[in-house]
């Protein structure tokens, strides 16, 4: 009986992972795709790296951090949703109170934003300062960090809320 309760949890976060994603495609070139990225990705980042280091004069102009040294391109996909697809799968497809599901989202939603904008500025510095690093840092180093992270997360959060359908 176990086995089938493994196949049911995978099987739901299969689909929602799919229903997710495909939501986001379907978001392309849309007044959502440039909220969630110029205004809520770019924008921050731009901030904070202005707060960390004021002489880079960073501005955020649309998908892009602007500078006098140079510039980087936020794009799809460099946003963080797809682990927090991940993660709401995840959380979705665990037999959890919905209560704890919402805390569970919400609460991993604030894991992942933060840990995409700390994302962005390593990249930042490591364009600006070592672009052989960047290729790495970008695609492999940093969103393994990120999925390790809410992976971390998932299981602490399960040890606290885990009982299921309270």
């Amino acid at each position: 009986m176990p086995g089938v309760v493994i196949l049911c949890v995978w099987y739901s976060f299969s689909r929602c992972l799919f229903a997710l994603q495909y939501a986001w495609g379907l978001s392309r070139g849309t007044w959502l795709e440039h909220v969630v990225i110029d205004q809520a990705t770019v924008i921050p980042a731009a901030w904070i790296i202005d707060q960390i280091w004021p002489a880079f004069h960073v501005i955020p102009e649309g998908h892009r951090l602007i500078a006098p040294m140079g510039r980087l391109n936020v794009l799809n996909g460099c946003e963080g949703l797809e682990i927090l697809f991940l993660l709401v799968a995840a959380l979705i497809a665990y037999p959890l109170a919905w209560r704890s599901r919402w805390l569970g989202i919400g609460l991993g939603t604030l894991l992942v934003f933060s840990l995409n904008q700390t994302r962005i500025v390593i990249l930042w510095h490591a364009y600006l300062s070592n672009r052989d690093w960047f290729s790495v840092l970008h695609g492999t180093v940093l969103p393994l960090i990120m999925i390790a992270c809410c992976f971390i997360f998932f299981l602490a959060f399960l040890s606290r809320h885990g009982t299921p359908d309270e």
